[in-house]
């Protein structure tokens, strides 16, 4: 059984993030909104009235501590899984111990699954019966958000408690702490680092305690007993360290959203911060290129058609040259995109028109629209009455319909009043009051044969 209290072997190494895991909950760091007084993870420790629940909360802020405090608490027994190691026979070995030290002599089980959402469907519903019977008290861990990643079935059975990442001060105060605990071996060397330094260690782990406490770690390994540490020291320390971007996690989708978001509201310098941090996290660049694609599609369209090559270019720049100027071209292609104007305009036609046709019958092309190349087709009507439209007044046959007859008063596409699509407005306006005095109407619409799916934006 893993237990937090229990003492290693002399010879044993521990991280100093193992060594500093605190002992009572008066000593854990942050998440005051759930372990402050009177709140409900204290209220959980302090009277034993538990229930299972899952902590979601980026890497080191404390998921894996609280439920060994928890355990202590309760003076239960504390199994941990790891969803990246384990599989059913895991979870089996752990139920049969669990029911094994209930029948010996009562002692309750506190189950400990760490990133619970890497397990599958068939095993994440391998714990219900036994949340639900009381075998034990299921703690699960997870980075990601539980409503996508957890099954339903699971979720109904825990609650979800959100942790938040430590501010710089918090870390700031774990680093200290570590430095003047007895029990670490810090203290011994008796090193001296400025306040100023250790603030930057602290901002340099960025969110993370654990990453903090490795670094000073690291530090005290570089820096002789009874010595200053220098800035040279330091730097050496933080020289290779990437800032905590997960490439698959809620970390990533809150960043690229923040960018997709910056680049529609017309904040250029949103979209340029939120790309910096994203490649100063190690994100893929063309991922950035890939979604300024999708936004020049989706939130620019027609009203400056432009973006959508400029995102190419971006693309084909970074290829032919590599991250230095390539980085650059595709923050020139998200700052333009961020100052064009906006229109989601062909986005919501086309999803409309998709809609339309997956909710209603397959209407039959018109016999005027159809393709007449046999004999047999063109005895058959097909392409009878077809305008050409080059042959008519302004290359416009005014009055013809290109839709099924019962669609034949459907707008899809209603173009907003910005950039170039204020002028696309314009022209169909135009053709709109040619359709209306034509004498060649195709279908009688004195009365609209279905209701238009949008309406022109004024």
């Amino acid at each position: 059984m893993k237990d937090l209290f229990s003492e290693a072997p002399a010879s044993a190494y521990q991280p100093l993030a193992a060594k500093m895991r605190p002992e009572t909950l008066d000593d854990y760091i942050g998440q005051s909104h759930l372990v402050g007084p009177g709140k409900p993870l204290r209220r959980m420790v302090e009277t034993g009235h538990c229930h299972s629940f899952i902590l979601w909360g980026p890497p080191g802020v404390g998921k894996t501590t609280f439920a060994q405090l928890l355990s202590h608490a309760l003076e239960a027994q504390f199994i941990e899984l790891s969803a990246v190691m384990s599989g059913v026979k895991d979870i089996r070995a752990a139920v049969d111990r669990a029911k094994q030290m209930r029948m010996m002599n009562g002692t309750q089980t506190v189950l400990f699954v760490d990133e619970v959402h890497r397990f599958n469907k068939s095993q994440q519903d391998a714990f219900l019966p036994f949340i639900e019977d009381g075998t034990f008290l299921f703690i699960g861990a997870t980075t990601e958000n539980p409503a996508f990643e957890l099954n339903s079935a699971l979720l109904s059975r825990a609650r979800v408690y959100r942790l938040k990442t430590p501010t710089d001060e918090e870390i700031m105060l774990a680093l200290t702490r570590a430095l003047q605990s007895d029990q670490n071996g810090l203290a011994e060397q008796a090193f001296d680092i400025d306040e100023a330094f250790l603030f930057i260690l602290a901002q340099a782990a960025d969110g993370d305690i654990r990453r903090g406490l490795n670094f000073l770690e690291i530090l005290s390994d570089l820096v002789e007993p009874g010595t200053k540490v220098t800035q040279e020291q330091l730097e050496d320390v933080l020289g290779g360290s990437l800032r905590r971007f997960d490439r698959k996690g809620d970390v990533f989708y809150d960043q690229i959203s923040a960018f997709h978001k910056s680049v529609r509201g017309s904040s250029p310098d949103g979209a340029l911060y939120w790309m910096a941090r994203m490649l100063d996290g190690g994100c893929d660049p063309l991922y950035i290129a890939r979604r300024l694609l999708a936004i020049a599609s989706e939130d620019i369209g027609n009203a400056d058609p432009r973006a959508l090559q400029i995102g190419l270019n971006a693309w084909d720049v970074f290829e032919r040259v590599g991250p230095g100027e390539g980085n650059r071209a595709i923050a020139q292609a998200a700052v333009y995109m961020a100052c064009a104007p906006k229109s989601n305009a062909v986005y919501q036609a086309f999803n409309q028109a998709m809609s339309d046709v997956a909710a209603q019958p397959s209407y039959e092309v018109p016999n005027h629209l159809r393709n007449a190349p046999t004999k047999l087709a063109k005895n058959m009507g097909h392409g009878e009455g077809y305008r050409y439209a080059h042959n008519e007044d302004h290359a416009y046959a005014a009055g013809e319909i290109y839709l099924p007859e019962e669609l034949a008063t459907s707008q899809y596409y209603c173009p907003s009043d910005r950039g170039l699509e204020k002028k696309i407005r314009d022209k169909l306006a135009w053709l709109n009051e040619l359709d209306t005095h034509s004498t060649r109407q195709r279908y009688s619409l004195d009365e609209p044969l279905v209701e238009s799916h949008q309406e022109p934006k004024p």
